[in-house]
């Protein structure tokens, strides 16, 4: 009798998709997805996701960094100043300013930190993952909400809360642990009464660096994301940048304090 294949999680398919699993426990993945078409395909969208994702992204990744960014520029006082110029850029763009093409604010503007890099891009691909199951899109359904909240804020070392966003006409479907830069992190689902459906991805930010937020548009979706304090936030969705920015304000109220 052929033995079964050992049982993969989402993190090991996403880890085998990053090129970042232990070599021991790829072997295990490759015999699971050799057994489990369903798996299969979806680390083969993973990969597409990713490839897409990466042809966005990395044209900015590959621009020089200002001068004025230079380690030795940004040392002492000018650091401090360039600190309450993004916290001060952030709270603006909160109270309402108006939204421009393509970023926030540039690029050039603010130290290129691999979190901030990260961010959109993990979370387009959890969402574009997850938002199309029907039978499982979250591990913890909304029932169970304080123990979902508990356990990701114990996984992740940090408060972690499911914003109410039933103001905005979504409700909490539930959430699950993801991982990233072999990290946890975590995602909660909401949808309206019509099935439209917006997530949000949480991931630890380990400078505790803040930003102004940012915004990008691919593919109809919109991602709003931004750093502060010791996490990381995308908020994504198939909706307007008005609608996304009053959404991205309620979240970021929640986690303020």
């Amino acid at each position: 009798m052929t033995a079964e294949p050992e049982r993969i999680t989402d993190e090991d398919l996403h880890a085998f998709v990053d090129g970042v699993l232990p070599a021991a426990r790829r072997a295990a993945v490759e015999a699971w997805l050799a057994a489990t078409p369903d798996d299969a395909a979806r680390v083969a969208a993973y990969r597409q996701q990713k490839e897409g994702l990466s042809a966005l992204f990395d044209p900015v990744l590959g621009e020089p960094v200002p001068a004025r960014l230079a380690p030795d520029a940004v040392r002492g006082g000018r650091r401090r100043v360039g600190v309450w110029l993004g916290r001060a850029a952030a709270a603006v763009l909160l109270a309402g300013a108006g939204f421009g093409g393509g970023w926030f604010a540039s690029e050039a503007e603010f130290p290129r930190l691999p979190t901030l890099r990260a961010l959109a891009s993990e979370g387009v691909s959890a969402h574009r993952v997850y938002t199309v199951e029907v039978r499982h899109p979250v591990e913890v359904d909304a029932s169970r909400q304080q123990h979902l909240v508990t356990w990701l804020s114990k996984r992740m070392g940090r408060e972690i809360r499911a914003p109410d966003l039933s103001g905005h006409g979504f409700k909490l479907v539930g959430g699950r642990l993801l991982h990233a830069d072999n990290q946890p992190a975590c995602q909660f689902m909401y949808e309206t009464d019509d099935g439209e459906r917006l997530t949000l991805y949480i991931r630890v930010n380990p400078d505790s660096r803040e930003t102004a937020f940012r915004i990008v548009e691919q593919d109809g979706l919109t991602a709003h994301y931004w750093l502060h304090g010791a996490l990381a936030f995308a908020v994504i969705g198939e909706i307007g940048r008005d609608r996304m920015e009053r959404v991205a304000h309620t979240i970021y109220r929640v986690f303020e304090s």
